[in-house]
């Protein structure tokens, strides 16, 4: 081979290896398929997350589904991020999965968060103070307890509840509905001065604006103080390592989620909230790029900050 080809093959191969060297995460990383389980506050994560991948060059999929099918889904490599597992409630929903080791929880993303079942402060000070006395007052709540969507693990426990002949529940209903729904029949309970008795959660900021009172005697349900972590399909971490360390930094806050979620539930788009208020809170974005680089290999900050001032 004449020493000129020799010297071009030469820098070719050079530029191939640096451009392959700076590549943070294979090709097969690029898209990040996370689940949207329909909550406000997973859609509030969820958008910062998608906002943030797109500036550092992945492709984010954003995939709605039930609770159920998400857990089978990371557990089949469908899926490979998940923001909104809520502990202790979820227990049940991931016990099996983590188990095995199809699914793993790489970090706590909230805390100071609660779940359990609430009541308007007037029926709390008419005698409702705990889950014994609902069963008391069975027609003054219509023998109805509302909660969320089918397949919701908050339902799930609801529904136990109600079996067990210790809670003194038996003819009570489990309303089934969406978040908007069940805060719209809470919202029109309230206003009417109506016994109503629904599942509850904090970050929110609708129901943070309430006058409720979350139930007692909750015991091992899984309801009352809880924290809500971030699992990703088996393996993910080490496939994918920079996209990965970016969604095991991310970690929210009860203020932060609330100013979403307001806007979210106002009608806001969970992409566009996300980037407005990341746009007012810069500093946020620091500790999770800690580690991090674009899918390239280049500098994170600098291309979130050119992304948010677009």
């Amino acid at each position: 081979m004449p020493s000129i080809i020799r010297i071009a093959a030469g820098i070719g191969l050079a530029l191939f290896a640096s451009s392959a060297a700076q590549a943070a995460d294979a090709p097969g990383c690029k898209a990040v398929r996370l689940s949207d389980v329909g909550w406000t506050d997973i859609q509030a994560t969820t958008g910062v997350a998608s906002v943030l991948l797109t500036a550092l060059g992945y492709e984010p999929q954003v995939i709605q589904l039930s609770v159920p099918v998400t857990y089978a889904s990371l557990k089949n490599n469908d899926l490979d991020v998940f923001l909104g597992n809520w502990m202790p409630s979820m227990t049940a929903d991931i016990k099996d999965y983590a188990t095995e080791g199809s699914v793993e929880t790489v970090s706590q993303n909230l805390e100071g968060a609660g779940y359990g079942l609430v009541v308007p402060a007037y029926v709390a000070e008419g005698g409702v103070k705990s889950l014994a006395d609902i069963g008391r007052f069975k027609d003054k709540f219509d023998a109805k307890i509302y909660g969320i969507e089918a397949g919701n693990d908050g339902n799930r426990i609801i529904l136990d509840m109600i079996a067990r002949p210790e809670n003194n529940l038996a003819g009570f209903e489990l309303v089934e509905s969406s978040e908007a729904g069940m805060l719209t029949e809470a919202e029109q309970a309230i206003r009417d001065k109506r016994w109503i008795v629904f599942l509850g959660w904090t970050p929110h900021p609708v129901m943070g604006e309430m006058p409720i009172a979350y139930l007692d005697g909750m015991g091992s349900t899984g309801f009352g103080a809880a924290t809500v972590h971030t699992n990703v399909r088996k393996g993910y971490l080490t496939e994918c390592p920079n996209a990965g360390a970016f969604v095991k930094n991310l970690k929210f806050t009860l203020s932060s989620e609330n100013e979403m979620m307001d806007a979210i539930l106002k009608g806001g788009n969970p992409d566009s909230v996300a980037k407005d208020w990341l746009r007012k809170n810069p500093d946020a974005v620091t500790p999770w790029l800690q580690g991090v680089t674009t899918f390239e290999g280049g500098d994170a900050a600098a291309a979130v900050r050119k992304a948010l001032e677009g």
